[in-house]
């Protein structure tokens, strides 16, 4: 198969990140059906576009609303795994990062899809390969790991396990034609962008966890001598991620070793239900954590 004879799309998982993914490709004309397991969560996604079109797009005067309307037209949703994937080009999944659920997901995208459909995760960390295992065609299995907010960050990170040349090489087109810059690694925890990252993240928690700055110090330190848009303290917060960075801490830390143990603020922070702004005690993180709990 080749990258122009890709038309209809299939996004597993209508919640932040899969709803994003189905914009992004009905933005670039191609025909996408957005999956979940319930109507409700299917129309959460699909709201969750209009709003995101009409607040970003239409009212800056980017597209119009026939344009956007458009867009939304080239979108449907559905709860029918099978009936969306009888005749699809190219999946992606992006399911909750559990890696039994992800393999779940897979058996049964291997048995609904043609042979020649492209299988790809969103995952940010964890195991093509194990994905692609449980399915007759490991080949096709694909890493294509999108970062939030999709519509802004150019990087996708294509992750190659047991996947052939053909499908790394089709995948890579079409994250260009997307208008990514894709960039190829290997099927390692935490890929290339979240691995180091995650030093970056567990240095700022042992800087607040000893008392060497605050939260809001740590991160402006970060911004403006590294020019980062956001710090790290206060993407996690942001992105309602804590309980993810501990279960991605834990897994660097078996398979490359000490070095990636966890802070003990992120334990804490996990226990206390301080997960971040859109989960966790009252939408509650670091920054709150540290005010209620640490500050002197």
């Amino acid at each position: 198969m080749k990258c122009e004879d890709i038309r209809k799309i299939v996004v597993v998982g209508a919640g932040m990140m899969g709803s994003q993914i189905a914009q992004l490709f009905a933005e670039k004309g191609y025909s996408v059906s957005l999956v979940d397991v319930s109507d409700e969560r299917v129309q959460l996604g699909i709201n969750s576009i209009k709003d995101r079109l009409d607040k970003f797009f239409v009212k800056k005067g980017k597209i119009t609303q026939e344009q956007a309307d458009a867009i939304l037209a080239k979108i449907k949703g559905t709860t029918n795994l099978e009936e969306a994937c009888k005749d699809v080009d190219f999946v992606v999944e992006a399911v909750f990062e559990d890696l039994n659920l992800k393999k779940d997901v897979f058996k049964r995208l291997d048995q609904a899809t043609p042979k020649h459909t492209i299988l790809a995760s969103n995952t940010s960390s964890l195991s093509i390969t194990e994905m692609a295992k449980v399915t007759s065609k490991p080949d096709k299995v694909v890493g294509t790991h999108f970062f939030n907010p999709v519509a802004v960050m150019r990087l996708v990170e294509v992750v190659k396990g047991l996947t052939s040349d053909e499908t790394v090489n089709v995948t890579m087109e079409l994250m260009k034609k997307l208008g990514k810059t894709p960039i190829l690694c290997k099927d390692s925890p935490g890929f290339v962008a979240n691995r180091v990252y995650a030093g970056l993240i567990q240095e700022a928690l042992w800087c607040v966890y000893t008392g060497v700055a605050s939260p809001k110090d740590v991160d402006t330190a970060l911004k403006l001598g590294y020019n980062l848009p956001m710090g790290p303290l206060e993407l996690m917060d942001y992105t309602g991620g804590w309980d993810i960075a501990l279960t991605m801490s834990k897994l660097y830390m078996e398979e490359f070793g000490p070095r990636y143990a966890p802070c003990p603020l992120l334990f804490e922070l996990v226990r206390a239900g301080y997960l971040g702004k859109k989960v966790g005690t009252a939408g509650k993180g670091i920054y709150d954590y540290y005010e209620e709990h640490m500050k002197k």
